[in-house]
């Protein structure tokens, strides 16, 4: 039997190596799986829960760029507005100034024209009083106002054809 013994010390420690195992394998290496598998899975949602905030974050980016686009847009669209109805207001502002201007220039002719009428009547009064001083002293003061008048009358119709006729 010399070469078969069978040394105890190993034995013993071959058994204490696997309740060593067992014990580590219960107690320190599942915990520690558990722990590794859970903090793996932390980090997985983290990093999805960012990838779904940078597609948040690109989706809004993409919707401000949009709205940017549409407020360039809108304020180029409100500026033309704005133009057209400057230009509108000036032109009508322009009209009614060329129409009062026009008002104004019809009015001072009208008022000219009624003037010259005015004055016309005036020297036609003034000019039969003349030819009528000049025909009593003329004629002697014997002639009567029937007389005066037929005077009259006839040389207003002879002035009036050589007025008309000297202004064709």
């Amino acid at each position: 039997m010399g070469m078969l013994r069978l040394d105890w010390n190993i034995v013993a420690t071959i058994v204490n190596l696997i309740v060593l195992y067992l014990l580590m394998r219960r107690f320190l290496f599942g915990p520690v799986q558990n722990m590794i598998e859970k903090r793996k899975e932390l980090i997985d949602s983290k990093f999805n829960q960012a990838k779904e905030e940078q597609n948040q974050a690109q989706q809004i980016k993409t919707q401000y760029q949009g709205l940017m686009a549409n407020a360039k847009e809108e304020s180029a669209k409100i500026v033309e507005r704005a133009r057209e109805q400057a230009r509108t207001e000036y032109e009508g502002k322009l009209e009614n100034a060329k129409n009062q201007a026009d008002k104004m220039l019809e009015t001072a002719r009208e008022k000219i024209e009624s003037e010259r009428e005015k004055m016309l009547q005036e020297l036609e009064s003034q000019i039969s009083s003349l030819a009528m001083c000049a025909a009593r002293k003329v004629i002697g003061s014997n002639a009567s106002a029937q007389s005066d008048e037929a005077l009259y009358n006839q040389f207003l119709s002879e002035a009036g054809e050589t007025n008309d006729t000297s202004r064709d």
